[in-house]
């Protein structure tokens, strides 16, 4: 297996910067978090050419995308969803990724790592715009980085 990786946003209210979709031809596969707020700018990053999930945000129009995703890739099993999760995740999941918060975070219950991007536009708490990468290496284990904008 080559080594792959997975862009994470969230978070980005109608507007992509141009700096975020140059480093976004450089993943494999890209999943968003919610919160688009117009579906019309995804355009730019399915042009992109690469698989792309989206899941429904708190300012998301209704019924487009989906509430929660669940996404198996290389044996890890990752949901993805954009408001903090309420119940302690099953350990049958890699990670439980959301946004929302505006802010990168990182924290584990038992072996489930819980992890949020930060946002593309509008970062709270004086964070600065960001995202992430999922890495897979290959033999298959994965890692998680944030990435400033």
């Amino acid at each position: 297996m080559e080594a792959e990786s997975i862009a994470v946003i969230s978070d980005t209210h109608g507007s992509l910067p141009d700096r975020l979709l140059d480093r976004l031809k450089q993943a494999d596969e890209i999943w968003h978090l919610g919160d688009v707020t117009q579906p019309d700018i995804i355009s730019p990053i399915q042009s992109l050419g690469r698989p792309l999930s989206v899941v429904e945000g708190n300012c998301d129009p209704a019924d487009i995308w989906p509430r929660q995703l669940e996404l198996k890739r290389h044996g890890h099993l990752f949901r993805l969803h954009h408001l903090p999760p309420r119940e302690l995740p099953d350990d049958a999941l890699a990670a439980v990724l959301y946004g929302h918060l505006h802010r990168p975070l990182q924290n584990s219950h038992n072996a489930v790592r819980i992890l949020n991007p930060g946002a593309v536009n509008g970062p709270r708490d004086g964070s600065v715009s960001s995202f992430a990468w999922i890495r897979f290496s290959a033999n298959r284990s994965w890692s998680w980085d944030v990435e400033t904008l």
